[in-house]
């Protein structure tokens, strides 16, 4: 499973959810770029920050404008951007 977060220049929530990102090792995508963009919008991602555990395609779990602690994302099976 993977652990992919939704950022953009501006955000007041994006920083901590970068913090989360380094931490975990998650992928971070900027939706102000073209590929951020088309990777939040494969994943129906409309707000920041947004952090999704997905497995392949799959949403398992998603937080959208928060950001949880490790422990929540974790749990899901969501660590170290691990397949």
């Amino acid at each position: 499973m993977k652990v992919k977060v939704f950022v953009k220049p501006g955000c007041p929530k994006c920083p901590k959810a970068k913090e989360l990102a380094e931490k975990i090792g998650a992928e971070v995508h900027d939706i102000s770029t073209v590929d951020g963009l088309a990777e939040a919008t494969f994943y129906g991602v409309l707000s920041t920050p947004s952090v999704l555990v997905v497995d392949g395609d799959e949403v398992v779990a998603a937080w959208h404008g928060e950001v949880p602690e490790p422990g929540e994302v974790e749990k899901f099976g969501g660590n170290k951007g691990a397949d």
